[in-house]
């Protein structure tokens, strides 16, 4: 396995470059024999802080900080989500490069942190960064296991051992010009709009053009509109559909604003955003690197005080995939009343076929992807309470629910773009229309007298239409028989697709 130091520039340098056959020991556990029966025994070292010593297994790249964690918190076995980690350990080489460059971490200790960072980057030894979701507030415990895995991988890169903190220690080298207060904040940011820009929005307009689609293939089949899931004038199935794709693409709009927010970072501010240890350079620096690594432009928030102390941008953010989440809500529902029965429902729309709906009574077919997406929504819109929550319940300098924040942001965007891809891909692109079952409850509809209103007036219209209900007949029936207009005129008023059309 190759690793290699960089110069001022951040170049590599050939000459630099070396060859560590096995960086990290077995982790394989040593084999005993008591009393004829066979087991495993774990080496341990000895790590110290201030409140003490403890025992931490030997091949463990976490330390003390991490141990004391895991001990306090073994409260739901849920960990950070992949991409915020990913972003933790970001902040953790850009500010390594930044304090390597302003000559504040020597050039060996910087490397073997980069390094370390790398790959960690590349996904290995990520099962030693294990702390709980519900841990230490503000995520200390987070920071000080992701500070101490870098550490210790930092060490065998320079051939130290483990726990060896006085060549390269959590605190004073890995976590030089940081606080939990600023990086578990901009992790938090970074994270979200990667995944945000990478994922979600992708997924979103792929729905908006899926739905559009089909807007355009249903435009001329004319149906019975309903409000409060009673008869109502007509619309086009492709107007309905049309609706939807207009829900979508609002929803991309407003998350694209709101999330902009979040290329504000407080990196720089250290603990309650006045920058202590960090200083002004570092903090340009450290952003720029950054934005470089993820090409996106992030900037230092205005006031890192305020930064430091409100979740706002995280709210926000949230508020606006909440908003999408009950959109989706209404959309899946809608599919799943117009698809309903068939026999004995709507069966407007028919939606695929995707797997069987019953254990027990063959042949049902049920809208399974409609109500994961339902599902998913619920979550969503429970995350955005969590958040808020969160949000609100921050004291003076600091809000100290950020790990809650971290975990259900992230949850909703992983959620929702997934699920929305699922559901384009399974449900939304292969819908049919049932036109003759639209054509014939259309004519049954007696809210179709309201054309007639202009030219009957408001009372007798309401007559035909109680008549039309009791009798079961047709509007246009009925007025044929009481010969109240003309045929022509009938013909004229009874233009279902003209009806869907707004007049100039």
């Amino acid at each position: 396995m190759k690793y290699f130091f960089l110069d001022k520039r951040n170049r590599v340098h050939s000459r630099n470059l070396y060859i560590i056959n096995s960086p990290l020991p077995s982790m394989k556990k040593r084999r005993i024999k008591k009393n004829g029966k066979v087991g495993y025994k774990r080496k341990f070292r000895i790590e110290h802080d201030a409140l003490g010593k403890l025992k931490i297994p030997k091949d463990a790249l976490y330390g003390i900080e991490t141990q004391r964690a895991l001990q306090n918190f073994p409260i739901s076995g849920l960990k950070f989500q992949h991409e915020f980690v990913q972003a933790y350990i970001l902040i953790k080489k850009a500010s390594a490069i930044a304090n390597k460059k302003l000559g504040k971490l020597k050039g060996g200790k910087a490397d073997a942190i980069i390094n370390a960072c790398n790959l960690l980057l590349e996904g290995k030894w990520r099962d030693q960064i294990k702390v709980d979701v519900y841990q230490a507030g503000a995520g200390t415990s987070e920071n000080m296991n992701i500070n101490e895995v870098i550490a210790n991988l930092a060490l065998s890169i320079i051939k130290k051992k483990r726990g060896n903190y006085n060549a390269i220690n959590p605190h004073d080298h890995v976590n030089l010009s940081q606080s939990t207060n600023d990086t578990f904040h901009s992790a938090i940011h970074i994270s979200a709009l990667i995944e945000i820009r990478k994922s979600l929005l992708p997924n979103l307009r792929k729905l908006e053009k899926a739905l559009l689609q089909k807007a355009k293939q249903f435009q001329k089949t004319v149906k019975s509109g309903r409000t409060h899931l009673r008869d109502a004038l007509p619309i086009t199935l492709g107007q309905e559909f049309h609706t939807y794709a207009t829900m979508i693409h609002e929803n991309i709009k407003h998350i694209e604003d709101d999330s902009k927010s979040l290329e504000e970072l407080n990196l720089g501010g250290t603990a309650i955003g006045t920058g202590v240890d960090a200083g002004r350079q570092y903090q340009r620096r450290v952003i720029k690197e950054i934005s470089r690594a993820t090409k996106i432009q992030f900037r230092s928030a205005k006031d890192l005080i305020e930064a430091t102390a409100s979740l706002g941008a995280i709210a926000r953010t949230s508020a606006s995939l909440k908003t999408l989440a009950l959109d989706l809500i209404k959309i899946a529902n809608d599919l799943r009343l117009l698809s309903s029965g068939p026999a004995t429902g709507l069966d407007e729309i028919s939606l695929p076929a995707v797997q069987p709906g019953s254990s027990i009574m063959p042949g049902k077919v049920n809208p399974v992807i409609p109500e994961m997406l339902d599902m998913v929504a619920f979550q969503v819109v429970g995350n955005d309470t969590t958040i808020s929550l969160a949000t609100q319940a921050g004291q003076l300098e600091l809000n100290v629910m950020m790990p809650l924040a971290a975990y259900n942001l992230l949850n909703s965007i992983e959620v929702l773009s997934n699920a929305i891809f699922i559901f384009t891909e399974k449900c939304v692109k292969s819908i049919k229309a049932n036109e003759k079952k639209c054509l014939e409850y259309l004519k049954k509809n007696p809210i179709l007298v309201t054309a007639l209103t202009p030219h009957i007036g408001y009372k007798k219209a309401a007559e035909i239409a109680r008549q039309a209900y009791k009798e079961e007949k047709s509007v246009q029936k009925i007025v044929e028989g009481k010969k109240i207009l003309s045929k022509q005129q009938l013909k004229e008023i009874f233009n279902y697709k003209k009806m869907t059309i707004m007049k100039k």
